[in-house]
């Protein structure tokens, strides 16, 4: 692909790598994604801005994982925003668009209106879970709430977890009654650790950016940067600016060079068959305790809002009866 390439970029996320230095990065741009992210609930301003964020830097995050595999942010406070918990699910096959879905839990008495939004999670724990499929036990990486953003926050897990220097710049919001979000991310890759023990400079003592990198690493990092510190909010969400076109803006002395993007769309994989299985560790009596008046179970999908009924007897491990028909899945 050239970067004078036209393509739709809305909801897609763009490779690419920097020829003069060993960086890479992706621009990620959604629309219509993060609309039906948004739309599944009713969520205050400060709770959306927090979601949209997490949306965006779960597509930056995830577009690197291989077929079949799940990326999950999930970030958990002891503030009013309880919970952000998201999902990349990488395409099933070739030039199939991958999924994003995106739900918060919060505590909407304790929200303060005005106040900052990160401050609204209170202190917590940021983590990247990664799910490889049948058979392998997900990896998980926990890092400290701390920087003041969710990218913050993500650039702090990877210098910590993974040493490997990250940045990302971000915008997010609505035009008109439609939300527009996107991003780039800057990801140096070390030949090396270099860090030695002792604590980084990060808030609390946690690694950052430039604890690892030294010398013409250091150098070419520090560039990339300052040349990312550039960019203009709205060039980051378009659409009249295409990603390609950015890229060259920002980074044309770096010798950038792009690959194929990757589509991404909304979507869950909420079933009637995976609430059975979650439900399958309950004895009859337990089930008896979710039964309703109506004389059945419910379950509604927090991420997609699908609300499903079952017949309380089909469930459990002490089920009586078949699964059978019971019209699940009515969003």
């Amino acid at each position: 692909m050239t970067l004078g390439s036209q393509i739709a970029w809305d909801d897609t996320v763009l490779p690419f790598q920097l020829d003069r230095s060993d960086i890479r990065g992706r621009v990620a741009r959604l629309d219509g994604t993060l609309d039906a992210v948004l739309s599944q609930h009713a969520y205050p301003p400060a709770v959306e801005a927090l979601v949209a964020e997490a949306a965006v830097l779960t597509a930056l995050i995830g577009q690197t994982i291989k077929l079949r595999w799940r990326l999950s942010l999930q970030i958990r406070g002891d503030g009013p925003a309880r919970l952000i918990a998201t999902d990349y699910y990488a395409p099933t096959e070739d030039g199939a668009p991958a999924r994003i879905r995106a739900w918060a839990s919060f505590d909407e008495e304790r929200l303060v209106p005005d106040g900052p939004v990160f401050d609204q999670i209170g202190a917590g724990y940021f983590a990247i879970v990664l799910d490889q499929g049948t058979g392998m036990a997900p990896y998980q990486g926990i890092t400290p709430l701390a920087g003041g953003s969710l990218s913050a926050c993500a650039e702090t897990y990877f210098a910590q977890s993974e040493q490997l220097p990250t940045r990302f710049a971000l915008n997010f919001g609505k035009r008109g009654d439609s939300w527009r979000a996107g991003g780039v991310m800057l990801q140096h890759m070390p030949k090396a650790s270099p860090f030695a023990q002792g604590g980084g400079t990060g808030e609390g003592g946690l690694l950052a950016a430039d604890d690892i990198v030294h010398g013409e690493e250091g150098d070419n990092w520090n560039r990339a940067n300052k040349l990312l510190d550039t960019v203009e909010k709205d060039e980051l969400i378009g659409p009249e600016v295409h990603p390609t076109d950015l890229l060259v803006r920002l980074f044309h002395e770096e010798g950038p060079r792009v690959y194929d993007a990757q589509p991404v769309g909304f979507g869950c994989t909420c079933s009637p068959e995976k609430v059975r299985q979650s439900l399958s560790i309950y004895s009859a009596k337990d089930i008896a305790t979710m039964t309703t008046e109506r004389g059945i179970v419910t379950a509604d999908c927090q991420f997609c809002g699908a609300h499903y009924e079952f017949d309380p007897n089909t469930l459990g491990f002490e089920a009586t009866d078949p699964p059978g028909d019971e019209g699940d899945g009515d969003a």
